[in-house]
């Protein structure tokens, strides 16, 4: 059997790759099929199970089950902690990706519902999954899987026209040491793909209740720029999707072992 690709230290998680909108939530939004099928296009990160997870299953994933949609699980649930609920895109979206109304006011007590229907669940999963690796391993990498499109949505009010790296190695000041972000860095230029650190996003999530707190935890989020891999006008991937998924999982590998002595150090 060929090596796994991951050290077993390493956990995958992958929050925006689902386009799942349960039957209970659609009657929520203010758009047409059309439109929300549109805006699940535009918002979802398609594919990143299929491009970052070993299909040996050599590292643990953790994978959210509904649309970012529904609920955003990489979103801070307090929206006076949260700045992109400034663009009405907290927790749970009010607007869309060009900022026009998503879905109807909500009562507390449906905000709550979703909250606690998938929010919760998902970090209690990442909670259990973090703790588990630091039980076997004594130390824990989360790699923050995610894509981004090569053209900058209206609510990232990003400049127009700007020309976006290839990947984006994304980086938290007490969970990312200067040399895992460095490793991701070189590992994916190595590979002659332009790469850019905490743009166009930043960034990298570990539980809540290891943040800022716990330095055994480690964190780094990796984005491929969609042009990479997906046809925005077919909404489908590319002929050459294998071949750059494989080359991701190979890049991210490469990373990983070239931290290993730093990590155990």
């Amino acid at each position: 059997m060929s090596p796994s690709l991951y050290p077993a230290w390493t956990l995958l998680h992958i929050p925006h790759d689902s386009r799942e909108i349960p039957a209970e939530v659609r009657q929520q939004f203010l758009l047409s099929d059309a439109e929300l099928a549109l805006e699940i296009s535009r918002m979802t990160d398609h594919l990143t199970h299929q491009i970052f997870v070993d299909p040996l299953g050599s590292a643990t994933a953790v994978c959210s089950e509904v649309s970012r949609l529904v609920v955003d699980v990489e979103r801070f649930t307090d929206d006076a902690l949260e700045h992109m609920s400034q663009r009405g895109m907290g927790a749970v979206y009010k607007t869309t990706s060009h900022l026009k109304p998503l879905r109807r006011d909500l009562t507390t007590e449906e905000r709550d519902w979703l909250l606690r229907t998938w929010y919760h669940p998902h970090h209690r999963r990442l909670e259990t999954a973090v703790t588990q690796v630091l039980e076997r391993h004594g130390c824990c990498l989360v790699v923050d899987c995610h894509s981004f499109p090569d053209e900058a949505l209206p609510y990232e009010k990003a400049e127009v026209g700007i020309d976006r790296a290839d990947i984006c190695i994304g980086s938290d000041p007490f969970h990312t040491p200067a040399e895992l972000e460095q490793s991701f860095v070189d590992a994916f230029g190595r590979n002659g793909w332009r790469v850019a650190v905490n743009d166009p996003f930043a960034g990298a999530l570990v539980p809540a209740s290891r943040f800022q707190k716990d330095r055994r935890v480690h964190a780094i989020m990796v984005e491929v720029n969609r042009k990479l891999y997906w046809d925005d006008q077919k909404s489908e991937p590319k002929a050459t999707f294998s071949q750059t998924a494989s080359e991701v999982r190979l890049r991210c590998s490469e990373a990983l072992r070239h931290y290993e002595p730093f990590l155990f150090a």
